[in-house]
């Protein structure tokens, strides 16, 4: 069963990140804040529906942002495309194990 400790020793051993931790760890290395990132990322794409509540449900993986998001968290963050992808593609791996092993 994939619990949080098997999912982080995973992750520790060399898997990268997923991209909600990804997006976390770059937005505070800029020193943002979840406001300042939401506020970055609605004034570069001209779209106001972003608020702090959505990269906060990013960065707890409770939300996998999509391809246009990504593409300005890009951008934004300074992140290459093709990592903003596999952080996607992995986080989405260990949600899914974890619905698989839940009782």
């Amino acid at each position: 069963m994939l619990t949080r400790e098997t999912a982080g020793s995973r992750l520790r051993a060399g898997d990268g990140l997923p991209i909600g931790r990804l997006i976390r760890s770059v937005r505070r290395e800029r020193g943002l804040t979840q406001y300042d990132l939401a506020d970055a990322l609605a004034s570069a794409s001209g779209n106001s529906s972003l608020g702090r509540d959505e990269v906060s449900r990013w960065e707890r993986g409770k939300r996998v942002p999509g391809p246009y998001w990504q593409s300005w968290l890009s951008r934004v963050l300074g992140i290459a495309p093709e990592r903003l992808r596999s952080s996607a593609r992995l986080a989405r791996e260990l949600r899914w194990r974890q619905v698989e092993h839940a009782p």
